[in-house]
């Protein structure tokens, strides 16, 4: 028994000193298994950042932030006073996706196809490739203000509407609120 306890404290020193030895190499497996049996954390995250960038970028389509913003800004209007904004938007934000497009001739006709482009984002996530990103064209503004009576505002909040959402003092009213 005692010879068993000596050959068992040799195998630990032995596999200590190969621990020790090979520290590092084992460090960087035990660090790829880990992260191997987690894909689904670096995919989230660049989700988020993928979205975080898209809205610091301008990219994301705010409706109620832009009448928000719109009406704030006019109610600095010197005359003005209260200001709420109402838009109308034709259609809705749509993207342009990179397409893939190839033509093949077969007895005299001619055959196009189209395809999507698109991207691996690691871990069997596609994505498409947006090559544009189109906002919505605004149909009309409603604007209520108290100082509306006064035609000096009224054509102030004409042309700054006009100016920010491009329509034409056809689309825009100006009424007079409470």
């Amino acid at each position: 028994m005692k010879k068993s306890a000596e050959g068992v404290v040799r195998s630990g020193q032995k596999l200590l000193v190969l621990l020790e030895k090979y520290k590092f190499v084992l460090l960087v497996i035990l660090t790829g298994v880990v992260l191997l049996t987690l894909p689904d954390l670096g995919g989230s995250a660049t989700a988020r950042e993928q979205a975080a960038a898209m809205e610091s970028d301008g990219l994301a389509f705010d409706l109620d932030g832009l009448e928000r913003k719109l009406a704030d800004t006019l109610s600095r209007v010197e005359g003005a006073g209260k200001v709420s904004v109402a838009l109308t938007v034709k259609t809705s934000t749509r993207q342009v996706l990179a397409q893939d497009a190839s033509t093949s001739q077969k007895e005299g006709e001619t055959e196009e196809s189209r395809s999507t482009v698109v991207v691996s984002q690691g871990s069997g996530r596609e994505e498409a490739v947006p090559l544009q990103q189109i906002y919505p064209q605004f149909q009309g503004a409603l604007v209520v203000c108290e100082g509306a009576d006064d035609p000096g505002i009224r054509l102030a909040m004409v042309e700054a509407v006009s100016a920010l959402t491009g329509l034409g003092s056809d689309k825009i009213s100006i009424c007079k609120g409470k």
